[in-house]
């Protein structure tokens, strides 16, 4: 193979370009213009939802979502270990406390941890859920790589215990259930609140950008007007709250217009490439491909694959050392976000998967743009790196 694989790269096929410099020409190229407002309404209209804030970050998205949540100094927030570590910062930049509860194996929050950290640690008054005598405000549930979280139990133990719920689907744009008592909801439409990313690597890119939904409208209207320094009157500069630059541009809408095009299609290309790498993968004996959640129709953002520590000793790093040589690229899960030095001290909850697949889990690549052939290419290439370290 001559040509280098990439992991997951942005894909611009459509008509991104003539949006960007119409936007430029026109000179709105900041926090103001029209590529703003109907990036808005066309994630909106996909998403089945009445109004979405653009925003310049995932990461942005979910601070705003915390804010307006109610988190404050000293709350305790519940939070995933095994994720990107974006998801849990927001937390420290309300000064509020987070707390580590297990994944399940979809690598998302388990509700039956969850149930029993909210009964068996701590203080429920009828009104407010106390642990170790602080405030329990929210949790955030991210749906990891596209796979959705059993919302269903998570929102029914959120609403006994009256949190906000906080949506991570930054990598679950599209993603949506097909049966239950969500039919039809997407990821990041369930929840208190929504929040989505638009970095390079996913599966629209607005270059960077992010977005949020509130489950109340004139919600999302005040997180909109957060995101812009909470301007109380614009011309004379009065602000009677704190706001933060956290607006999406012009700019970035226009790319992200011309994404949203194009979006049904990459969604497609996602999940015919995961079934082919399903194909490739059957009954391999070192490793498989992880499954999606049944019940859900996912966007299928990430493949992973679930390597055989049982017959492979081998550290990741030089698992995606060897298949760099390759030329293909690879990437660990993630390193548990409770294992990171800003997080060591903090409380973690029975955690056992998160730190079981933190071990095991390699992706591979899925761009838009992978070809079956190279596809094949990644997987006999895995195939037989995994099996040569198994008989060495």
């Amino acid at each position: 193979m001559g040509k280098f694989i990439s992991l997951s790269i942005p894909n611009f096929e459509g008509n991104e370009r003539k949006y960007v410099d119409d936007a430029i020409d026109q000179g709105w190229v900041s926090t103001g213009g029209a590529y703003i407002t109907k990036f808005e309404q066309e994630l909106a209209k996909f998403l089945h939802v009445e109004n979405v804030a653009a925003c310049q970050s995932g990461t942005s998205a979910l601070h705003l979502s915390l804010v307006e949540a109610g988190v404050r100094p000293g709350d305790v927030v519940l939070v995933p270990p095994l994720t990107f570590i974006a998801a849990v910062n927001p937390v420290k930049y309300q000064f509020a406390t987070p707390v580590f509860v297990d994944c399940d194996d979809s690598f998302c929050m388990n509700p039956l941890k969850l149930k029993s950290f909210c009964e068996e640690e701590c203080e429920w008054d009828g009104g407010v859920l106390k642990f170790n005598g602080a405030a329990v405000k929210a949790l955030v549930v991210v749906h990891v790589f596209g796979n959705m979280a059993d919302m269903e139990a998570i929102m029914e133990i959120a609403e006994k215990y009256n949190l906000k719920v906080i949506e991570d689907a930054t990598e679950a744009l599209g993603t949506k259930y097909t049966e239950g008592k969500y039919k039809n909801k997407n990821a990041g439409t369930i929840g208190h609140f929504g929040a989505f990313s638009f970095n390079g690597n996913k599966i629209i890119t607005t270059g960077g950008g992010g977005a949020i939904i509130a489950n109340d409208p004139k919600v999302t209207d005040h997180i909109r007007f957060l995101s812009t320094q909470a301007k109380t009157d614009p011309h004379y500069y009065i602000h009677d709250e704190i706001g933060y630059n956290y607006r999406m541009t012009n700019l970035q809408a226009a790319l992200g217009v011309a994404q949203m095009e194009e979006l049904p299609e990459f969604i497609r290309r996602k999940q015919k490439n995961y079934e082919l790498y399903k194909k490739l993968f059957e009954d391999f004996e070192y490793g498989s491909l992880m499954p999606f959640r049944d019940g859900t129709d996912s966007n299928k953002w990430f493949y992973s694959i679930n390597i055989d520590r049982s017959c492979i000793s081998a550290s990741m790093k030089d698992i995606i050392i060897a298949l760099h040589k390759k030329k293909i690229e690879t990437r660990a899960i993630w390193g548990l976000i409770n294992e990171q030095k800003p997080y060591e001290s903090a409380v973690t909850y029975k955690l056992e998967k998160a730190p079981y697949y933190a071990n095991r889990i390699l992706n591979i690549p899925s761009s838009t743009q992978i070809t079956e052939d190279e596809i094949k290419y990644v997987a006999d290439e895995v195939k037989h790196l995994l099996r040569s370290l198994a008989n060495g």
